[in-house]
């Protein structure tokens, strides 16, 4: 058995000290510096080499043992596991630290929805187009309530997730839900600045629903990504993004409009 040595790493000093340290730990055990079959140094060990508080490491060690890289025996501490065949799908904590890295999240999901709108617009049954016609008004009953209709909005592209008929889209959705929630937030707090940008936004989740409605996956396929790479560019209109994510959005806009 190896007790892996402790190093002298830059104490952690911002929020979110255990998803820091976690992550940190993560990576080691990713990289090899810390192997299956090695103990982790003590709480306190760990406290005093990262600078936080010992709740802040039993957080980051429960952190670890639910993404199954460590294990505790009784009497003896918490060891690294043995890797797993089948790797659950989790996404480094850092995602959620800056409105960029949010983009990042979105650009996954405008990827995965174009298909998955097209998939919809070839399965959804009755009931399914009748629940997303459901879906489509909460987002508007919100916006007009004052509210930023971000749960509606997760709703509406989730009934699109369950039109395709395959489970896994839903659960896939429902993973990065975690994440689009606060770039949703960003997203709608940018467009209710401006009128313009609220009438576009209901403008193409009606196209998208009317798409699948019509068992159109073409225009399905077009009008969700269309939807969302119009989200990055009113970000970039906002003046929420700036630098090379702004020439992208704008180069990603000009495409559409090139789009039959």
């Amino acid at each position: 058995m190896r007790t892996s040595a402790l190093s002298a790493p830059p104490p952690l000093t911002v929020d979110r000290l255990s998803d820091r340290l976690a992550a940190r730990l993560g990576a080691q055990i990713e990289a090899g510096q810390l192997r299956p079959g090695d103990r982790l140094p003590t709480e306190q060990q760990l406290a005093l080499a990262h600078g936080v508080s010992r709740t802040v490491v039993r957080e980051a060690v429960h952190q670890l043992k639910s993404r199954a890289l460590v294990q505790s025996r009784q009497g003896s501490g918490v060891f690294v596991a043995q890797r797993p065949v089948n790797q659950p799908l989790v996404f480094d904590p850092a995602v959620l630290d800056s409105v960029q890295s949010v983009v990042h999240v979105v650009e996954v999901r405008r990827v995965l929805e174009g298909e998955i709108a097209a998939l919809a617009a070839e399965r959804a049954t009755r009931s399914q187009i009748a629940a997303l016609r459901r879906a489509l008004k909460g987002i508007d009953d919100a916006v007009a309530a004052g509210h930023d209709g971000v749960a509606e909005d997760l709703e509406f592209h989730r009934v699109i997730g369950e039109a395709t008929g395959n489970p896994q889209f839903r659960l896939l959705l429902g993973f990065l839900e975690q994440y689009l929630r606060e770039g949703m937030r960003i997203t709608r707090g940018n467009e209710a600045r401006r009128a313009d940008f609220m009438v576009a936004v209901q403008a193409e989740h009606r196209a998208i629903y009317e798409a699948i409605a019509a068992r159109d996956p073409v225009a399905a396929r077009h009008h969700a990504n269309e939807h969302l790479i119009r989200g990055e560019q009113r970000l970039v209109e906002g003046g929420i993004i700036h630098g090379r994510r702004r020439q992208a959005a704008v180069k990603a806009t000009h495409q559409l409009k090139e789009t039959p």
